[in-house]
């Protein structure tokens, strides 16, 4: 029997102790002399996964997903949520206490302006958010004639009596050989960005980027190898990295203070109203930096220089040895999910199998590389109607029993040291209805207009998005996500600041790694999505043209489901792309798999019929 010894299938929120929660917060708010408090999902530097200490949205209302914002007056809740968890928010949410909101279409800044009567105190916690957040809040509350007002303590954090404790992960070193640059000439390249930009020092408050410019993997955040630091790169001198002393061995202190300054957390704030004092300019990044920051620099009397943090891109666009890391991480990735399928195949028409024994299986597959640090993020494996929502995460009490008729979609990924890997496959068990296969197929048919688009350097993803959506669109149908994000080098599955969506405004680089992943969903029926990783890379110049182009290197390697493809809505070009994708797969894994899954395989990437 397979286990899972990564993910467990336990109902982290408690809704039903919602109510109570709810009124012990607005208790606390009246002693305050607050009207209400805007409590996001997030914690002191905008981790998209948190650890269970900074879990506040969740713990107060019972919502799980990983973007969300609540706004809890005296007399009413709101909870916003963006459209991959519209679903999920109102299974998981007393629609008594809080009305869900759509996160994009219609903004907490909206509703605030629109709902807030005037004189209201409304509070929020500047460790949450980001300066540019604040700003739009106070902006919203402003002109409704109320006031933002910025906390001390968070109000959540009072009430919540049994709040887990901080994480305290080790730090590792991330070794040379999948790193491919030293941490001293990485942090030499930030330092010349940071006197570029006209600043006197960069906060560099993602935790993302600290792991990446020192060279450093950690545990603190699940399924994302994060140590939770901070540190400060000046334009001229030596840096410091702001991490909790007890995460670090000898070892690992020895060889970080040979780059810089190891100081604890508690120390970044004075160091930053140091640099104020002396009227420095101090650059913050403006996805991650906490308002908190902000007010602490020009309290002090500093200037702030907002902008993107120049590591950002940098760690984006992957150096040689990290692309070569990342292809051979996806071999290993690949042979361990075709064993899946194949034994998915097997056994889902026996009918005995459920969403948890798949996602066991899958990671166990996996695990047995011997290689496999972490998954990359809770498996989504939804059955029929779990499927449609698009970031379903099975519990024992979610759990059900995969049907024939019926579409799966699985959606996973893997941590390894030389590279992280995300992968969707939609499969049917049994026989698909004709809505199914059209469906199917115009997902497929955007994939591979992804897949085989070629275009001008300093295109966005912003550009590339309704490549993906065309067919979709055609028929009147789309997904509400975007097409693909970004992917770290054995960092985060969803890494910035390139993307693949309608909001997607960062030139795409040769050297990043983004996913392929458009979808369609009919809501309590089925989900669809297929999901591949790219890589851009430079294309064969165009003869007689004037730009350079760039295309898109699959990284993934499984077999999509030849079973739900409607071939005559299919392209000639169409079907020698999945022909030669599949011919490119089965070459690639079959050495790596044991004989029954070679022989699935073979099956399963055969030509298309002609």
């Amino acid at each position: 029997m397979f286990e899972a010894r990564f993910q467990t299938f336990d109902d982290r929120t408690e809704p039903a102790a919602a109510p109570a929660r709810v009124a012990a917060l607005r208790a606390e708010l009246k002693r305050r002399g607050l009207d209400g408090l805007i409590v996001p999902h997030a914690d002191r530097q905008q981790n998209e996964y948190l650890p269970a200490s900074e879990e506040r949205l969740a713990w107060l209302t019972g919502f799980s997903g990983s973007a969300g914002v609540a706004v809890v007056l005296a007399d009413r809740g709101v909870l916003f949520v963006d459209g991959r968890y519209l679903l999920q928010a109102r299974e998981q949410v007393d629609a008594a206490l809080f009305v869900i909101e759509h996160l994009i279409e219609r903004p907490p800044e909206t509703w605030i302006e629109e709902n807030l009567a005037a004189g209201t105190k409304l509070g929020y916690d500047p460790w949450l958010h980001t300066v540019a957040g604040a700003e739009r809040l106070a902006k919203a509350a402003e002109a409704a004639g109320a006031t933002l007002v910025a906390v001390e303590s968070n109000p959540v954090d009072i009430i919540w009596s049994d709040r887990p404790a901080p994480p305290l992960g080790p730090v590792v070193l991330h070794d040379l050989r999948f790193a491919g640059e030293d941490a001293s000439a990485k942090l030499t390249r930030v330092a010349a960005e940071v006197a570029k930009a006209r600043a006197d020092a960069l906060t560099v408050s993602d935790p993302q980027a600290v792991a990446w410019a020192f060279n450093i993997r950690g545990s603190d955040v699940a399924h994302t190898p994060l140590p939770l630091a901070f540190a400060l790169v000046p334009k001229q001198g030596r840096p410091a990295l702001y991490v909790d002393g007890r995460k670090l061995t000898n070892t690992v202190r020895d060889r970080l203070e040979e780059l810089a300054d190891v100081r604890e957390p508690a120390a970044l704030e004075s160091d930053l109203a140091t640099l104020g004092s002396a009227g420095h300019i101090v650059r913050l990044d403006q996805a991650t930096a906490a308002d908190a920051l902000a007010r602490t620099i020009t309290a002090a009397g500093g200037k702030l220089s907002r902008g993107s943090d120049p590591i950002a891109l940098m760690k984006a666009v992957k150096n040689a040895v990290e692309i070569e890391g990342a292809r051979a991480a996806h071999r290993r990735d690949g042979a361990a999910v075709a064993r899946f399928l194949a034994w998915f195949d097997r056994e889902a028409p026996r009918g005995n199998l459920t969403e948890i024994d798949a996602v066991a299986a899958l990671e166990s597959f996996r695990r047995e590389t011997g290689l496999l640090k972490d998954v990359s993020f809770p498996t989504i494996a939804g059955s029929g109607p779990n499927g449609a929502i698009v970031h379903y995460r099975v519990t024992h009490a979610s759990n059900r029993r995969i049907n024939p008729g019926e579409l799966f979609l699985v959606d996973s990924g893997g941590q390894y040291e030389d590279g992280t890997t995300d992968i969707t496959r939609t499969v049917v068990v049994g026989t698909p209805s004709s809505e199914m296969r059209e469906r199917f197929t115009r997902v497929l048919k955007g994939h591979i207009a992804i897949a085989r688009s070629v275009f001008p350097d300093g295109t966005t993803g912003a550009q590339l998005d309704s490549f993906a959506r065309q067919y979709l669109w055609a028929a009147g149908l789309d997904f509400d996500h975007g097409t693909g994000h970004g992917v770290g080098s054995y960092l985060s599955v969803h890494e910035g600041p390139a993307r693949i969506s309608k909001l997607g405004t960062t030139p795409l680089k040769r050297g990043m790694i983004l996913s392929n992943e458009p979808g369609y969903y009919r809501r309590s029926a089925y989900g669809i999505r297929i999901e591949n990783l790219v890589l851009v890379i430079a294309a064969p110049p165009s003869p007689g043209g004037e730009k350079e182009l760039n295309a898109l290197e699959t990284l993934t390697l499984a077999p999509i489901d030849r079973r739900l493809i409607e071939q005559s809505l299919l392209t000639n070009e169409e079907r020698d792309w999945l022909d030669a994708y599949h011919a490119r797969v089965g070459a690639t894994l079959a050495p790596l798999v044991d004989a029954d899954t070679r022989a699935w395989l073979e099956a399963a990437t055969r030509p298309l019929q002609r």
